[in-house]
């Protein structure tokens, strides 16, 4: 890196900090909030990794919204022709042999828990590592051997463009990527121009380099939770197995072999050796046992954590398979997800993947196409099984009673009771006009077989 850009990351770096050391002030500085209450006004990328390793909800905010979005499969579709196309052939192959939606997925949660995450493109272009750092030229020999996402820990920017007359301006120029073997033991760095890479932001606001990081804004409610359930564990753990006070009668003198037994006594019984205390001359009374429920607690930070991440409480808490699961939720939730993926998984992910892909001639040149998702909204077997088994009850009792049909004519009861549509309603008609018919034709041939007896006897 250049003098000129290791000044220019140095005063970023710098008013970063003076930023978030002014978080937390009040009446001009006398008062820090964030300091009394433990909380850190400088975060790194660090900060982020270890906190999603290691807490819970932490991983439950990254993991959740990434593993709903990707759910089912994913398809590039050119046409609505059932034969494929040669562009969704390439790419259902790359897709196969890349196992590229697991890849997505990755780069995904990495983007999330840092402000950017990468995805290493590794061409047959290159014999060793020295070429990274050349630009793809396109041709049609070109071929994707490997896909690699990395977090920002493990792809640094090196450089950037410099040139204020290049389209590229102020976007990284040279990344420097830390690849760690799969056993841990040992890392090999390697500058890697920006051809080669797939730039992945999620929340950004003026830059198109660095993004908000997922648990930025819910740090400290983090911090939060993790005080509230650790000390709640701690508060049980303690008042669950009441100290003692002891009291020594007045009349009482101990002896220096008496006070040691007594010592050793509280000593085993502190390490779960002893449950029962012997002793003269000193009454031991147990302590009042102190523990609260933090449900209420934990449960504002939850609702706090929900309000910004756009998570409902009930998914965030693991809930939203079980009864407790409303409609509301789940609506909500969908609807979340939904322009999660169309706002960022699609946009930032797949189709910058598929184009950079074309304009280096690996998957064929196409004038559009679409990305095409699971339906979200689409119905489970149980809910159509549910579905269905109300509607019957409806129609059968529609069906039972005499003054139904003068009330309601039978399609405008299957149109806005029942919720088919008019092709649904049209189908029925004509199978009920189908099976009409065939029971007119039954009828005609058994009263031939009728006549035909009666012949034979006279």
């Amino acid at each position: 890196m250049d003098k000129d850009k290791q000044i220019q990351t140095l005063s970023t770096i710098v008013n970063r900090m003076a930023l978030a050391s002014k978080l937390g002030e009040q009446y001009g500085g006398d008062r820090d909030i964030y300091e009394a209450l433990g909380y850190k006004t400088t975060l790194f990328y660090k900060d982020y990794l270890v906190r999603y390793l290691r807490q819970d909800m932490a991983k439950a905010i990254i993991d959740r919204p990434v593993n709903a979005t990707w759910q089912g499969n994913i398809s590039i579709i050119e046409s609505d022709d059932k034969d494929e196309t040669p562009l969704e052939i390439a790419f259902n192959t790359l897709q196969k042999d890349l196992k590229l939606k697991s890849k997505f997925i990755r780069a995904d949660k990495l983007a999330g828990i840092g402000e950017y995450a990468v995805i290493f493109l590794g061409f047959n272009d290159v014999s060793k590592k020295e070429e990274f750092i050349n630009p793809v030229e396109p041709h049609t020999n070109l071929k994707l051997m490997y896909v690699k996402p990395l977090g920002q820990g493990s792809a640094a920017i090196d450089e950037y463009v410099t040139n204020t007359s290049d389209k590229r301006y102020g976007l990284p120029e040279i990344y420097k990527l830390t690849l760690t073997k799969e056993t841990g033991t040992s890392s090999t760095e390697i500058r890697v121009h920006y051809s080669r890479i797939l730039h992945i932001v999620d929340d950004i606001l003026e830059s198109e380099v660095f993004a908000i990081p997922r648990l930025q804004a819910v740090y400290n409610r983090l911090m939060d939770l993790e005080k509230l359930v650790g000390g709640s564990a701690e508060m049980f753990w303690r008042g669950a197995r009441p100290g003692y006070s002891g009291k020594v009668d007045k009349d009482f003198e101990m002896g220096v072999e008496t006070k040691k037994d007594l010592l050793d006594q509280v000593d085993e019984y502190e390490n779960n050796l002893r449950r029962i205390l012997v002793n003269e001359g000193v009454e031991l009374k147990g302590l009042d046992q102190q523990i609260a429920d933090p449900n209420n607690h934990v449960d504002i930070q939850l609702t706090m954590i929900s309000a910004v991440t756009g998570i409902p409480k009930r998914i965030l808490s693991g809930s939203e398979r079980g009864e407790l699961s409303s409609a509301q939720d789940k609506s909500e939730w969908l609807s979340y997800v939904k322009t999660r993926r169309d706002e960022f998984a699609e946009g930032r992910i797949v189709r910058l993947f598929v184009d950079t892909l074309i304009t280096y001639k690996i998957l064929p040149e196409v004038k559009e196409y679409t990305v095409q998702w699971e339906d979200l909204f689409a119905l489970s077997e149980k809910e159509k099984a549910e579905i269905g088994k109300i509607r019957a009850t409806a129609l059968k009792d529609y069906a039972t009673n005499p003054m139904a049909e003068s009330t309601i004519p039978p399609n405008a009861f299957l149109k806005y009771f029942l919720g088919l549509t008019d092709a649904v309603i049209e189908m029925i008609e004509e199978i009920r006009k189908t099976e009409k018919t065939d029971e007119g034709i039954i009828s005609k041939a058994e009263q031939a077989i009728i006549d035909k007896e009666k012949l034979d006897k006279e």
